[in-house]
Formats: C-alpha cells, sequence, structure tokens
C-alpha cells in the first residue's frame, strides 16, 4: 500500500501502530471499526508485538526478533456475539498495519489462535516476522504453531481497500 499508515484512522479518532518505530509497545494495540462489507458488523483489531529468540535446528538457523500478531474479531455490533465476514476486509487492515514495515512478507494464519493453531470462531489471525532491526523476515520454523499463508498470496485483495484519509 502506497498511502502513509499514519494518516488511515478507525471510525476517524484510532491511529493504527507503527512497527517502524523502536519503541513500538509490546502491549496490545486496540483499534474498533464499523466493517465496510457488513451489515452492523464490527472489526476489533488486536495488534500485539512480542520478542522471540528460538535456537538453531537441524536445517534451520537460530533467529532472534518479533513477532507482530494481528487478530481481527468480526462481531455483531448490536450483541458482541462472532459474525461472518468475508477475509478480504481483515486481510486489508492486516496489510495495513503490516505496511509501516513491509506488507508483502505478511502470513494469514486462519481462525485460529496463533500461539496453539487450535480453531476460533469469529476471529482471523496474521502475523509478521521482524529481526531484530525491524526488518521483515521469513518466518522462523521453529516457531510455527499453525499453517501459515502469505498475505500476498491470498485472493480477492481487490475487494476492498482501507480508506487512507480520515
Amino acid at each position: 500500500m502506497s498511502a502513509d499508515p499514519g494518516s488511515i484512522r478507525a471510525d476517524g479518532h484510532q491511529a493504527l501502530p507503527n512497527l517502524a518505530a523502536q519503541d513500538a509497545s509490546a502491549d496490545p494495540h486496540i483499534i474498533t471499526a464499523t466493517a465496510r462489507t457488513g451489515t452492523d458488523i464490527e472489526l476489533q483489531i488486536h495488534t500485539s508485538v512480542a520478542p522471540f529468540d528460538v535456537a538453531a535446528e537441524e536445517w534451520f538457523p537460530a533467529a532472534t526478533g518479533f513477532a507482530v500478531t494481528v487478530i481481527v474479531h468480526t462481531v455483531d455490533a448490536q450483541t458482541g456475539v462472532p459474525r461472518y465476514l468475508p477475509p478480504a476486509e481483515p486481510a486489508e487492515w492486516a496489510r495495513t498495519i503490516f505496511s509501516t514495515i513491509d506488507s508483502a512478507h505478511g502470513y494469514f494464519l486462519g481462525a485460529v489462535d496463533p500461539g496453539t493453531g487450535s480453531h476460533r470462531r469469529g476471529q482471523l489471525a496474521y502475523r509478521l516476522y521482524l529481526d531484530t532491526d525491524r526488518q521483515a523476515i521469513p518466518v522462523p520454523r521453529q516457531v510455527v504453531t499453525c499453517p501459515h499463508y502469505q498475505l500476498s498470496a491470498i485472493d480477492g485483495r481487490a475487494e476492498i481497500t482501507i480508506p487512507t484519509t480520515a
């Protein structure tokens, strides 16, 4: 995405996190937005940054860095009950958040808990892995708990674009 990610706002007042900042907080960053592709669906977007340090294994080098996780909960705006929303819009939010570093290296994990790989209804998970210099890297095999699909390979990217103006 070529737009300045810092200019994107959810519901007019919530800024997206800037992953390029060296002092990006490990505390979850939460924004809420009304789904643009569904009626009465709310997106609750949780972004967190967690360090990892994994030892080398046969055929895989040691790796140190940060795992950026974006979890998009899709819920009924009135009841809070999970609702289905096609993945194009949540994926575009993840791409937009990752774009402060490199949206081409992000991964789609699916409707899972990223830590365990178990199914989670009403949420979609995305990850971006960074080295200690905050540069995007391929997923270290030692941290994989569930399948990772490259975001750049997921079809439907043109279905929705997050507006870049407040």
